[in-house]
């Protein structure tokens, strides 16, 4: 693995892409740091120091995670790059009930330049709304984070006059744009997945704070309480190493479908009878279940909260809050509702049987056992429907692992958010695909991939000429593993607590 690394400074292509990521990356990181003019990040870095752990802190902790902490710093990309993955879900969301944007899709490279071009307009809009709220959110911090005391923090706006406001919007979006176009540019002339870098180096950025806490969670100083021990250091590696096998398990994992191409004559020569399968994901819909679960729950609360605070003669609504925060049960209860929900309402618009039914019919490909045209989209919907129930549940459980570990184990947030969560999700995802992209081009240059016995491809060929029945087999050994390996998370974390009481 550690030669793969090495040959692909060999090649001069993908060296050359690869500094040049970096580059963009790099300018991507200093613009997470440079703050805005009239804004002081120390009573903002200060309070979520002071609110770390609670559900308050851990979701703001979250969407600073995503940021790349950007917004603990006031940065100028305080924003991030999340309004262009907005409008990109918006838009792409609306291919598959808009008509005429589904025709735009379908027109080719000029039909996607359009789409392209919608995309960013979105982002500006989105960005001036975002911006001038987050803005004004800061002007008057009590009422965007609770709990938060003028008195014990300071003021984190010191110039709170309309001209601050434009600027300072100006400069937010100015910002995403910057990193929309550097994400552009890593997709194009780097080394792919520009968008979803940037988010991936935001989370990995985390990293040296989580390496601090988790030193001081084994290796307290003198009089600030007692610390872990070696057991439970090696149970919390052991647990971690779990949960990111159990990830880049299920995140490849996929059903292989048999497709038999019938022989066809075109002229002189005899086209097709060759074997295939088709591949289809027991996670399709990725990380975005839980993002519209997590971003659909927070709206109920917040608003909950706010009648409660307003009449503080309806209990109801302020105990129907807290009941609705992170740690309660009713909270997860309805946070794995939403997960299932979305997952199947994402594969319902993204995953097309008819239309690869017709595909297949039109190819001369088929099923072996399975009729062509709607015999062929019923079994590839019956199969579909039951690996998004596999991928709803590990979804719900990942999301669910960081809360487990800061609630009831009490590790901090920054070492929690490692365990499972949509930031790891996605860095898992990310890293994946980048290792898959750079071996494609060290195998074209006739050197070993990251692994020599089995590639990291997603997509290849069936040469064992497995039927039906044996690929069945594979997918429920497939789907059996993750689940001991939850069986041995959960065992790890009864060990976990019996040894830290």
């Amino acid at each position: 693995m550690f030669s793969a690394f090495t040959n692909s400074l060999k090649i001069p292509e993908l060296r050359s892409r690869i500094f040049y990521t970096l580059a963009l990356l790099f300018v991507a990181r200093v613009g997470a740091y440079i703050p805005l003019p009239g804004i002081d990040p120390h009573p903002l870095q200060e309070f979520f120091k002071q609110q770390a752990g609670t559900a308050g802190g851990a979701l703001v902790g979250l969407y600073s995670m995503f940021t790349g902490g950007a917004l603990t710093h006031g940065a100028v990309c305080a924003l991030g790059i999340m309004p262009y993955i907005s409008a990109s879900i918006i838009f792409q969301l609306m291919t598959a009930v808009v008509p005429s944007l589904s025709r735009l899709q379908q027109e080719g490279d000029v039909g996607r330049q359009k789409l392209t071009q919608y995309t960013r307009y979105a982002t500006v809009l989105i960005c001036l709304i975002h911006g001038t709220l987050t803005i004004l959110a800061l002007e008057n911090p009590s009422k965007l984070f609770p709990g938060y005391d003028l008195n014990t923090y300071g003021p984190i706006v010191v110039s709170s006059h309309f001209s601050f406001l434009v600027t300072s919007v100006i400069l937010m979006t100015a910002g995403t744009m910057l990193l929309m176009w550097i994400g552009e540019q890593i997709t194009q002339r780097g080394i792919g997945n520009g968008v979803s870098l940037l988010i991936t180096v935001g989370i990995l950025a985390g990293i040296p704070t989580a390496a601090r806490d988790t030193f001081h969670l084994f290796f307290k100083p003198v009089g600030a309480g007692e610390a872990l021990g070696l057991p439970q250091a090696v149970i919390m590696f052991a647990l971690f190493i779990g949960v990111t096998m159990g990830i880049i398990m299920v995140v490849q994992g996929q059903r292989k479908i048999p497709v038999q191409y019938a022989k066809r004559v075109v002229g002189n020569k005899v086209m097709g009878g060759q074997s295939s399968f088709l591949p289809l994901k027991v996670n399709y819909s990725g990380v975005m279940p839980v993002i519209f679960a997590s971003a659909i729950i927070l709206f109920p609360q917040q608003i909950f909260s706010y009648i409660g605070a307003a009449f503080p003669s309806l209990h109801f609504f302020a105990d129907l809050s807290a009941s609705l925060q992170r740690g309660h049960w009713m909270h997860y209860a309805i946070e794995g509702v939403l997960i299932l929900f979305f997952s199947y309402f994402w594969v319902s618009v993204m995953f097309k049987p008819i239309q690869i039914a017709d595909d297949l019919k039109k190819y001369g490909g088929y099923i072996p056992g399975v009729r062509p045209g709607e015999p062929t989209a019923q079994f590839l919907d019956f199969i579909m429907t039951r690996l998004t129930l596999a991928g709803a549940i590990f979804l719900t459980v990942i999301a669910v692992m960081p809360d487990l570990f800061l609630y009831y184990l009490n590790v901090p947030y920054s070492v929690a958010a490692f365990f499972g969560g949509t930031g790891m999700l996605i860095t898992v995802g990310v890293i994946l695909d980048t290792m898959r992209q750079i071996e494609t081009f060290l195998l074209q240059r006739h050197y070993d991939g990251f692994l020599k016995k089995g590639r990291i491809r997603a997509r290849s060929a069936n040469p064992s000429g497995m039927t039906g029945e044996a690929l069945s087999s594979e997918a429920v050994m497939k789907l059996a593993l993750p689940m001991l390996g939850l069986l041995l998370l959960g065992v790890g974390i009864w060990a976990f607590r019996l040894l830290t009481k």
